[in-house]
């Protein structure tokens, strides 16, 4: 069973027609049933996932890879992040080369841009 096979049996199942979903998740008509290979962009999958409750990796695999794998759903969230940020991927591969040093350093200029931005939108 592929991921939009998957999506049409858990609506099915929860009397909620493709139409619907599509028109909630503000995909056009008919947009699911033309995505001939069975898969979706990793956003609309995401938002499909939030809009069913289902963990994305279940729509993708039929395997909740967060009971199977992860102690917790926000380390699976964290991980599905950096999966699908290939910028987040990049800072997580250079963080594990660095010294531990260098590390605090970048922890701390990271910290205060966090901050910088969260007064700027207060």
């Amino acid at each position: 069973m592929n991921t939009v096979e998957r999506i049409k049996s858990i609506c099915s199942e929860r009397n909620i027609p493709i139409s619907k979903l599509e028109r909630d998740c503000d995909f056009s008509n008919g947009y699911i049933s033309s995505l001939k290979k069975g898969t979706l962009p990793n956003d609309r999958l995401l938002k499909i996932a939030d809009y069913l409750g289902v963990n994305v990796s279940y729509l993708s695999t039929g395997r909740n890879i967060v009971d199977d794998y992860y102690f917790d759903d926000e380390t699976a969230q964290i991980a599905q992040a950096i999966f699908e940020n290939k910028d987040l991927k990049l800072l997580f591969d250079a963080a594990q080369k660095v010294k531990p040093e260098d590390l605090k350093v970048i922890h701390a200029m990271l910290k205060a841009l966090k901050q910088r931005d969260d007064e700027v939108n207060e």
